[in-house]
């Protein structure tokens, strides 16, 4: 059921110039795919400002990161869910270390694969009690650290309003700590507001809030599953399959009117908080960020 590899690569012709701007890799876990660096390669070839691709760093080695910076990739975010090792592996269920995710945000930084940026979801009770550290590990590192709020999109459906640590209140147990400017947004449709440290130390602070400040008005952002699927929002209910079009001879432009059609069919908003709101099917870690 999945693309491979040439028919990711059609997709990349098709959809790069109908102004597409950047290119993210996303997972599951992208370095898993075993053809990443042709993949990487390929988009590479199309000249684009911004490479980037979501990992848990658990594959990262400096070859693959120096490999992949040469083919073209820009920037690597890095997901990161504590800075405490018990907690790591508790929250991650896996062997993967804290150790070994702060080897590949280093391994990332060293081969220029910048602004290395690192994203935190949030939920209360589990790591909202470690935002203070978060901002220190942003300053000591330098890196862009991303403090998300936790969407009903969990694999284990756990997510609930007494889950959510809101935007203002993550600012705001930052801001006890470090006195924080808010910068203008990096692009009108940028899904995070940014803060630098007003002592000048070095890293960024930026806030991703989708339910307690919705930005689907301003979202342009436009999914493709690893299965063809054309997923408008992170939270549509419905797909439209690229597949049957690609395997069936359709031509480049009839590619083009089915994407924009199914663009057009995104939903006003992603629903959270109207009394009807279902969750959808596939969750994160099917659909990446």
């Amino acid at each position: 059921r999945l693309l491979t590899l040439e028919e990711h690569a059609r997709v990349l012709r098709i959809v790069i110039p109908m102004g597409i701007e950047k290119i993210r890799i996303t997972g599951g876990e992208a370095t898993m795919y075993p053809h990443l660096d042709d993949l990487i390669e390929e988009i590479g070839c199309h000249g684009l400002d911004d490479v980037a691709m979501t990992t848990n760093g658990s594959q990262l080695t400096a070859d693959r990161a120096r490999r992949w910076k040469d083919a073209g990739l820009n920037r690597l975010t890095i997901s990161l869910d504590s800075l405490k090792p018990d907690r790591c592996r508790r929250i991650t269920r896996s062997k993967t270390s804290l150790d070994r995710t702060l080897s590949a945000i280093d391994i990332a930084i060293d081969a220029g694969l910048a602004p290395v940026k690192v994203n935190v979801v949030v939920i209360r009770g589990i790591n909202d009690d470690e935002l203070p550290d978060f901002a220190d590990f942003a300053r000591d590192r330098g890196v862009d650290l991303r403090l998300l709020e936790f969407m009903p999109l969990d694999a284990a459906g756990d997510w609930s309003r007494d889950t959510l640590v809101p935007a203002d209140e993550m600012v705001a147990a930052v801001a006890a700590r470090h006195e924080l400017i808010e910068e203008p947004r990096d692009h009108p449709a940028s899904t995070s507001v940014n803060y630098r440290f007003k002592d000048g130390a070095g890293g960024r602070l930026g806030i991703v809030a989708p339910v307690s400040r919705p930005f689907c008005g301003d979202c342009d952002r436009l999914r493709i599953t690893a299965d063809g699927g054309v997923r408008p929002c992170l939270f549509s209910h419905e797909e439209w399959s690229l597949r049957p079009l690609l395997r069936g001879g359709a031509s480049d432009a009839d590619v083009v009117r089915f994407i924009v059609d199914a663009a057009w069919a995104k939903q006003e908003g992603h629903g959270i908080d109207a009394a009807d709101f279902e969750r959808p099917q596939r969750s994160m870690h099917m659909i990446g960020g």
